[in-house]
């Protein structure tokens, strides 16, 4: 009966995943995201960042999970209005699948970044640095904001430039199709 039990939840998860297909990129821009863009997949880079704490990272530390990677500084308008949105999108998404990582690139201070969070009323991000811009240049981030979605192998599949509502239906279907390929 066990072996039954889990023969049968395989075949359904092989068939889910087969109805679901790849993401449907032009879907997205059509919905309310039209500056994304799919990228040709790659790995990301493996360049170290920090948190406030001091702690360093790579972004394999989230392998085997979706990321919505964003690149921000507390001096960027758009980023304050984008911030919140990503905060949600955390809130309702975030979990064992899928993690949302803003980065605050270049000269942010601690106190900056705190301040920028409070402010913005951003609760459930992680609060982490790249003050010398290694990950933004290793990744060709030229301007602020800047969002990276990386699959669950590690690899961009798309970006956009500029700010978005990342609470937004088209935002939370696009995590949904990714966290289903």
């Amino acid at each position: 009966m066990l072996r039954s039990l889990a023969l049968y939840t395989s075949l359904l998860i092989a068939a889910n995943a087969a109805v679901a297909g790849p993401v449907d990129w032009q879907a997205a821009r059509d919905a309310g995201l039209p500056k994304l863009v799919e990228s040709e997949v790659a790995p990301v880079p493996e360049v170290e960042f920090t948190d406030l704490e001091g702690d360093t990272h790579r972004l394999s530390d989230w392998k085997g999970k979706v990321v919505l990677l964003n690149f921000w500084a507390t001096w960027c308008a758009p980023c304050r209005e984008e911030m919140p949105s990503l905060d949600a999108l955390q809130k309702a998404k975030g979990g064992e699948d899928f993690e949302v990582l803003t980065v605050a690139s270049g000269r942010n201070t601690a106190a900056a970044i705190n301040r920028f969070f409070q402010e913005s009323g951003v609760t459930g991000l992680p609060t982490l640095t790249d003050p010398q811009m290694a990950l933004a240049r290793a990744f060709g981030v030229m301007a602020m904001p800047v969002t990276i979605l990386i699959d669950a192998e590690g690899n961009e599949v798309a970006r956009m430039t500029g700010d978005a509502d990342w609470s937004s239906p088209a935002a939370l279907a696009l995590v949904d199709q990714m966290l289903s390929e």
